[in-house]
């Protein structure tokens, strides 16, 4: 990937906004943000540019941040369970800046009008050249969860995230969901078009037999003379989330004691630096840091977090610095280090929002991208309906997405009931859109995208809530395994988040009537993960939502169905 110099960013900057893209105050506002935001001066002898959860898009797209993200225990009230103004504040973010609409759900759709668009990879690759430019020698490294999210992504198996990640340059990823493809085509495209050129790190994920680790566990480069290790951290749960059939001879987990041995291993050939590319989750990776002993960095993903400043976390050995770089690609982390002695002397990080608006796109970057898109561009456009409201889905709880498509659910199977996962990842309409088909395969791409009715007890029903919602909202970090709580449809119910496991759950009624521990509820859902499930499933849930979408032809936005709160008064982590 070819750097770009400061005159020729510059020069693009002009050309961006002379075509148009600018701010509400015209041109000057615009390269005047640019150059703000930017142009960051390099720190340092060794610089590592990290982005993670981009979940597939290729383009830019908008993307709400939650309203809600709340945490319980020793968690409620820090980072990451922060948001709106709460975070501004904690962080000194100016509320009339680019970065706080970046970084919250304030006035998210006058803003988002705004700013524009975020993301894209074609403007990440302008930035990431400008950075590399500035900084000789920095590695750009993908926290994962980059090739699932969206149509193309799944009908290429990936494929077209391959190329495009070759081209923008990474130098070193981990994984997530790119594991629901399989174990062999993960393989299959390790041994080939990545091979030399991406180097894939999971320290934690082994053979389930003899226990042999299934990639690197880390690997050493070289940054201006500076022996850096970077060790990779695979989602620790990736065969209990998803369907253990895409992987059924791999083993994932935590693996405290194997890191604190990989870190020691590290060391011991010469590392004076060393970096953790996490997909554990930031309360996970938070833990971690406690634990660890001579770990500089955890880069995290994961739990879509978008934290303008490391977390400086003590430990037995010293400090670990601990970010999360949110996702859909609209934020680029910079870490910069200055080594002396073979230790590390001081640091600088910054989140860069990834504005399209603010940076032009590469040429080369958007030839390839369409390209890639050619072959599917009619399925992909075409109009299913349109919105007369915000669509979004990021929140603990239900987003209005979510909530069309669980409406879908109770009205195409019949059921007074429905649940959809709790899924982070998908991108936001403003109101007045065109909702296409790939705006809802940004909601719904997965490789077990079933649609399933099943009778459920009313114990059963509240079992379910009862674990993902423990899941969620566990005090002990190691036991939480990711997403948001599923998002449920026509029925009501209370959740007191703080709550011991078995009580969270109360008050659940259907119709206003309490819910029958032993009655059987018909409930709709999708995207089941027990291989019996997958051989006698239904349609994809993509069918049955642009089924409903084309009749109902404009989407009236209402109030998601939200659970009654309780013992959340005045927590941070909620608007």
């Amino acid at each position: 990937m070819s750097s770009l110099s400061r005159r020729e960013f510059l020069q693009l900057l002009g050309i961006a906004s002379a075509g148009g893209f600018v701010l509400h105050n015209g041109i000057a506002r615009a390269a005047n943000d640019a150059a703000r935001m930017y142009e960051l001066p390099r720190h340092g002898n060794v610089s590592l540019l990290h982005f993670t959860d981009c979940h597939a898009q290729l383009n830019p797209s908008y993307f709400r941040e939650p309203d809600i993200n709340l945490g319980v225990g020793a968690m409620s009230g820090q980072p990451p369970h922060l948001v709106g103004q709460a975070l501004l504040s904690h962080f000194a973010i100016d509320p009339a800046s680019p970065e706080a609409h970046a970084l919250t759900s304030l006035n998210f759709s006058q803003a988002a009008a705004t700013y524009g668009k975020v993301g894209g990879f074609a403007h990440m690759a302008t930035l990431v050249k400008q950075l590399r430019t500035a900084r000789p020698g920095a590695l750009l490294l993908d926290g994962g969860d980059s090739w699932q999210g969206s149509g193309l992504a799944l009908w290429s198996r990936g494929q077209d995230m391959i190329e495009a990640s070759l081209a923008l340059g990474v130098d070193i990823m981990t994984l997530h969901w790119e594991c629901t493809y399989g174990a062999e085509r993960i393989k299959e495209a390790e041994a080939g078009p990545l091979k030399g050129k991406i180097e894939v790190v999971a320290q934690n994920v082994k053979t389930t037999d003899f226990g042999d680790p299934v990639f690197k566990p880390y690997v050493i480069r070289e940054i201006n003379t500076i022996p850096v290790a970077i060790i990779g951290q695979a989602f620790p749960y990736s065969n209990i989330a998803h369907p253990r059939y895409f992987v059924p001879d791999w083993s994932y987990g935590i693996q405290e004691e194997s890191l604190q041995a990989t870190i020691n291993e590290a060391r011991g050939k010469g590392a004076q630096v060393v970096v953790l590319l996490s997909h554990n989750g930031m309360d996970v990776d938070l833990k971690l840091a406690t634990r660890m002993r001579g770990l500089d960095a955890i880069l995290g993903g994961h739990t879509h977090d978008g934290i303008p400043a490391p977390i400086v976390v003590k430990n037995a050995a010293g400090r670990t610095l601990v970010t999360n770089a949110g996702s859909n690609g609209k934020f680029l982390g910079v870490l910069d280090l200055e080594v002396k002695g073979g230790k590390l002397a001081s640091f600088r990080y910054k989140l860069l929002p990834v504005f399209a608006n603010l940076l032009p796109a590469d040429p080369d970057m958007e030839a390839l991208i369409k390209k890639l898109r050619q072959p599917y561009q009619a399925k992909l456009s075409e109009k299913l309906a349109t919105t007369d409201g915000l669509l979004y889905r990021r929140g603990n709880f239900n987003g209005s997405f979510d909530q069309l498509i669980l409406e879908a659910l109770m009205k195409e199977k019949d059921a007074p009931i429905a649940f959809s996962p709790g899924f982070r990842w998908g991108t936001s309409l403003l109101p007045g859109s065109a909702i296409t088909m790939e705006d809802l395969m940004n909601q719904t791409a997965i490789t077990y995208p079933s649609t399933t009715v099943t009778n459920m007890t009313g114990s059963q029903i509240k079992a379910v809530l009862e674990d993902v919602g423990d899941n969620l909202f566990n005090p002990d970090p190691y036991y939480q395994q990711g997403g948001d709580m599923v998002r449920v449809g026509g029925l009501a119910y209370t959740c007191e988040p703080g709550a011991a496991m078995g009580s969270r759950i109360q008050d659940l009624r259907l119709g206003g009537r309490l819910l029958e521990a032993e009655k059987n509820y018909k409930v709709a859902g999708w995207a089941p993960v027990s291989e019996e499930s997958r051989d006698k499933g239904g349609e994809p849930i993509w069918d049955l939502v642009s089924r409903h979408l084309r009749r109902e032809k404009i989407v009236k936005v209402g109030k998601p169905n939200l659970p009654s709160l309780k013992g959340v008064a005045g927590n941070p982590g909620m608007i």
